[in-house]
């Protein structure tokens, strides 16, 4: 029997994962009446450098992007699919056919209406050509069928039950047909000035301030959403941001945009609030990534010599200010209950690392000079904020311990990427990595031979290439039985550990700052990458 879900078929489970103030109208009790109006403005840090969320995948895009482009599902608390410009859909007993139906009476921002044609061409034409993580994700789409205007059936090579978890703006946007056909979809003009069916429009971008969204009018959701506009505010300088929470000029900042060593404070400010809520399907990792053609970093034994020599705890404390774990492996412990994740692997925090890291340089034929200096690396610094600056100095000193001087280098985040992604000018590289809601997100498209994809952002820029984990993350894609799949993964993990392509250090955990005066802001376990469609302001 084929497995259908329908919009009327909100489970109780559903209902308890509803925000409170809907919960509490669903059971009768009295709630706080949403308010019609008011601005929200949010810090986005550090200003994005282009708004073209279907080609990349950087974390600053999506809490704007996400307000105009809609996917086809949206997600409860537990993380099961609900009907968005889907409003229900049936997967085929052998799981090689999905097939949705749409929401009627959608318009695009451009007063074009929504079809299934929107549907095939961002699925085949857009993001299968051009997102990042879409060609691992995707890859046993082969075709979107359009029996009628509402209908799209995906058609899929072997079944992939991991899609269903990726339908969202965030992750697969579904774009309006007409605006980018028969043009250079990199050069479109939207990439800037966005076209979706969200429930805010694009209205304008000061380079260097904000970036205004309005009220769509016409949203297909009745009376949504509650908010006139969000203003999404570019302040480069830490303290600024900050300020600007405290003061009450801006009223939520996701995605640490303000520095954790700022958050005690904050947390004794009567106005402000923290979460970490809404980041349930965005685990994310703090990493090291070395490049893999280096002539140094080629050596797994100064690859595992580097893991040694950081102290994960420090990072934590120093830097994170304890708001994450020190990471085990390449997979977030976020995976555990999914019973993915595993931490049978080789142990870096160990009580005599330092002497494992010396040993293992010497062994690489690295020796001290007369300076105590092995040999000298570039260190790209994440340009997400302070903290990233703060490790890497502890980075730098870190690795000095075992003589490997390194220096730091800073830059805007445009040039970063490109210099990482495209020209890949560099020796080690600080970014933190997004893992989705599966392992294919995380673990494919960082480790794939495959995904070596010069200029793509945030894929396999270590040149890692093992024909065994190729052959494994393949297995593990299409794996249905669970035991079998978290086998191929725990083997995989022990691979990968071992052979140390990066450097993983901190299970990140994000934390949100919001002004009380702001209510149902988080509603989903995408937060801050999700629409605020149901957020308002309290008078």
């Amino acid at each position: 029997m084929p497995r259908t879900f329908d919009a009327t078929d909100l489970s109780r489970r559903t209902i308890l994962a509803l925000p409170l103030g809907l919960a509490a109208a669903a059971s009768g009790a009295r709630a706080a009446e949403p308010k019609r109006g008011g601005t929200m403005v949010m810090i986005v840090h550090p200003e994005p450098s282009t708004l073209a969320h279907y080609a990349v995948s950087a974390g600053n895009i999506p809490p704007i992007a996400t307000q105009v482009y809609e996917g086809l599902c949206t997600y409860d608390w537990d993380q099961n699919p609900q009907p968005n410009l889907a409003k229900s859909w049936e997967v085929a007993p052998d799981g090689k056919t999905i097939t949705f139906k749409l929401q009627d009476g959608v318009t695009f921002h451009n007063g074009k209406p929504f079809t299934s044609a929107d549907v095939q061409y961002s699925f085949m034409e857009i993001l299968k050509k051009y997102n990042p993580i879409a060609p691992v994700m995707l890859a046993e789409l082969v075709a979107v069928d359009t029996p009628d205007s509402m209908t799209a059936v995906l058609r899929l090579a072997n079944p992939a039950p991991y899609i269903m978890k990726a339908l969202s703006g965030r992750d697969l946007p579904i774009l309006c047909r007409s605006v980018f056909e028969g043009t250079d979809v990199l050069q479109n003009p939207s990439a800037n000035k966005p076209i979706g069916t969200g429930p805010f429009k694009f209205a304008s971008w000061e380079r260097g301030q904000f970036v205004r969204l309005d009220r769509n009018e016409s949203y297909w959701k009745p009376g949504l959403p509650y908010l006139n506009r969000i203003v999404a505010r570019f302040i480069p300088d830490a303290a600024t941001r900050s300020a600007a929470m405290e003061a009450g000029e801006a009223h939520f900042a996701g995605y640490s945009a303000v520095n954790y060593a700022d958050l005690a404070r904050m947390k004794t400010n009567p106005i402000l609030d923290l979460t970490t809520k809404g980041y349930e399907m965005t685990p994310a990792q703090s990493v090291l990534e070395l490049n893999g053609r280096h002539p140094h970093l080629q050596k797994k034994e100064v690859r595992q010599a580097i893991a040694y020599a950081i102290d994960r705890k420090v990072i934590l404390k120093d830097v994170m200010f304890g708001y994450g774990q020190p990471a085990t492996g390449p997979l977030s412990r976020k995976f555990k209950t999914a019973g993915l994740y595993t931490d049978d692997v080789r142990q870096y925090d160990v009580p005599d690392r330092l002497d494992i890291a010396n040993r293992l340089l010497d062994e690489a034929g690295a020796p001290r000079g007369a300076d105590g200096t092995r040999f000298a690396l570039h260190l790209e610094v994440n340009s997400f904020g302070e903290q990233w600056l703060r490790q890497a100095e502890y980075l730098k000193q870190a690795l000095a311990g075992v003589g490997i001087a390194v220096t730091l280098r800073s830059e805007d985040t445009a040039t970063w990427l490109r210099r990482v992604y495209t020209n890949y000018d560099y020796d080690l590289n600080e970014p933190f990595l997004s893992q989705g809601v599966d392992p294919v997100y995380g673990l494919n498209k960082q480790f794939l031979t495959s995904q070596i994809r010069k200029g793509v952002t945030f894929v396999n820029d270590t040149f890692y290439s093992n024909p065994e984990v190729d052959r494994m993350l393949g297995e593990g894609a299409r794996e249905p039985d669970a035991e079998k799949r978290a086998a191929l993964y725990k083997k995989v993990q022990q691979i990968l550990a071992e052979d140390s392509p990066m450097i993983w250090l901190i299970d990140v955990q994000y934390v949100s700052v919001f002004n009380r005066r702001l209510k149902d802001h988080t509603t989903g376990p995408l937060g801050t990458q999700q629409a605020f469609e149901r957020a308002w302001m309290d008078k």
